[in-house]
């Protein structure tokens, strides 16, 4: 599929996994499409980074597959006549749940500006945004896919809720967050977002408010994609047509009145209030005074000052965060909470089979005591996985067996950044493989926030070791830590039929 190593898991029967898995793991990457996974920004806070794939090419019968062939029933945006497409949301066949947005051919004519512009934005991964996780360019067809936002957007919570208005402490939270995104953006060399608005800001699983990373596109190749009323536009696209760093400044401007407001005023309409200090009457009056008005009047200033009609009088994105952060309050409580959404969790079904010391550390997913396993086990189950010639062994086997033994050291003591460093000097040497070095790299990577890496090395060990218990618990626990629980649960599963498998033979089992 290219958006997860760990589509095959949607195929039963052990056999069939681990013939997908070698196909997964010993196929060349491409030369873009598999590359690792973007780091989110280096001010992402560790643990804040996991699940989101590659950004990968998508074939049309993918996506198909993924939105029943487009169907109606998937659309969950459309767009007016200006920029005509339509978002879908669909689910991959190792039950990512994604949006795909459906371009005209007239908007993107040229497939190679089309694909070079998707692997611009692709390479941005920040947890602010709703990263872009791939596209598809196929015949006439232009489409995109990023990570799919359950919880609506800003405009539905604030102009169409039903139950509840956002709370003032959640505005100040949403407009953080998107001035962050921004900033992020702007600190990646991508300034320009079209048509910031609210139905431009989602809501993730868990609440939180996330930039729609397809404003980081544009919608035609001409740049013209403002497609909201013209009130509302930034003044110098209305003298030229095109989008600057400023532009965007103005319509984050925009954004912020409807936050204060809980309705979309033209911005020329707010000034005037502004101008003349009614500032009570800009206010939502669904949030019955509670709000503080000391926050509401810097909010009310900064809006101001992203609204102003010269360019160079807006603050830049960095003044936006720096404005913002201060006035965040209840910080310590979760989003979902603030906006009454139900948090899903998804618990993992009850083993079939009973469970090891390492089967219930990974069914916990308690790192520490997988951690205390692993060393116990040392190399136990490595036996019988190497056969070297005299010439290999006298020529690389030093060296080599030098930096598994710094990584052994490192991981010993807890070092796991330098774990993986020794690890993948032992790997990178080639002439012996070594199932327990993977999964111990797995727990690494897994210590270290890196899910997808950790399931990459699960699946690695399991191809040396194919009836390896360990190699299909770590893959449980990876895949766990990826929201992948149905799948974490048959991984789980299939680790301790095997292990029970083993002992039933009398084998050795981890």
């Amino acid at each position: 599929m290219g958006c997860c190593e760990s589509c095959f898991l949607t195929e039963t029967g052990h056999e069939k996994r681990h013939r997908k898995h070698l196909q997964q793991v010993q196929q060349p990457p491409q030369q873009h499409l598999l590359q690792q996974r973007q780091p989110f920004s280096q001010n992402t806070p560790e643990g804040e980074a996991g699940g989101v794939p590659a950004f990968s090419e998508y074939s049309l019968a993918d996506l198909k597959a993924a939105t029943s062939n487009f169907s109606a029933e998937f659309i969950v945006s459309e767009s007016g006549e200006k920029a005509p497409n339509l978002v879908y949301k669909g689910r991959l066949q190792n039950r990512r749940w994604i949006a795909v947005k459906k371009f005209t051919k007239m908007a993107w004519p040229d497939p190679k500006q089309f694909a070079e512009e998707a692997w611009g934005v692709g390479k941005l991964r920040h947890r602010r945004l709703a990263n872009l996780i791939g596209y598809c360019c196929d015949g006439d067809e232009r489409l995109l896919v990023a990570e799919y936002m359950p919880n609506d957007t800003l405009a539905k919570h604030l102009f169409h809720w039903e139950n509840q208005t956002l709370e003032w402490a959640m505005r100040l939270r949403v407009a953080c967050y998107i001035a962050e995104a921004l900033e992020y953006c702007s600190s990646e060399c991508r300034p320009l977002y079209h048509d910031l608005n609210a139905y431009r800001v989602l809501f993730d699983e868990d609440g939180d408010p996330r930039l729609s990373c397809f404003g980081l596109m544009k919608n035609s190749r001409d740049g013209k994609s403002y497609s909201t009323n013209l009130a509302y536009t930034p003044p110098e696209y209305l003298r030229n047509g095109r989008v600057t760093p400023e532009s965007v400044i103005f319509s984050f401007g925009t954004v912020l009145l409807d936050l204060l407001s809980g309705k979309h005023i033209p911005p020329s309409h707010a000034l005037d209030m502004i101008r003349g200090k009614n500032i009570l009457l800009l206010m939502d009056s669904h949030l019955e005074g509670n709000f503080s008005m000391e926050e509401a009047t810097s909010l009310v200033d900064l809006a101001s000052r992203c609204l102003q009609y010269e360019p160079r009088e807006r603050p830049n994105t960095k003044n936006l965060v720096d404005t913002l952060a201060p006035l965040q309050t209840k910080s310590e409580v979760p989003s979902h909470v603030m906006m009454n959404i139900p948090k899903r969790e998804e618990a993992p079904s009850t083993p079939q089979h009973p469970l090891s010391p390492m089967g219930e550390a990974c069914s916990r997913m308690d790192l520490t005591a997988i951690h205390q396993i692993l060393v116990r086990t040392h190399y136990r189950d490595d036996e019988g996985t190497n056969e070297l010639s005299f010439q290999e062994w006298t020529q690389q086997m030093r060296e080599m067996l030098e930096a598994r033994k710094r990584g052994d050291f490192a991981f010993r003591d807890k070092d796991f950044k330098t774990a993986i460093d020794c690890y993948t000097q032992f790997i990178d040497v080639g002439t012996m493989v070594s199932p327990t070095v993977y999964a111990r790299r797995s727990l690494c990577h897994l210590l270290c926030d890196q899910a997808d890496a950790a399931l990459r090395d699960a699946m690695q060990a399991q191809c040396v070791y194919p009836d390896w218990p360990t190699a299909f618990y770590m893959q449980a626990v990876a895949l766990a830590k990826l929201d992948m629980h149905k799948d974490a649960a048959d991984m789980l599963n299939e680790a301790a039929g095997l292990e029970e498998k083993k002992q039933k033979n009398g084998g050795r089992a981890s």
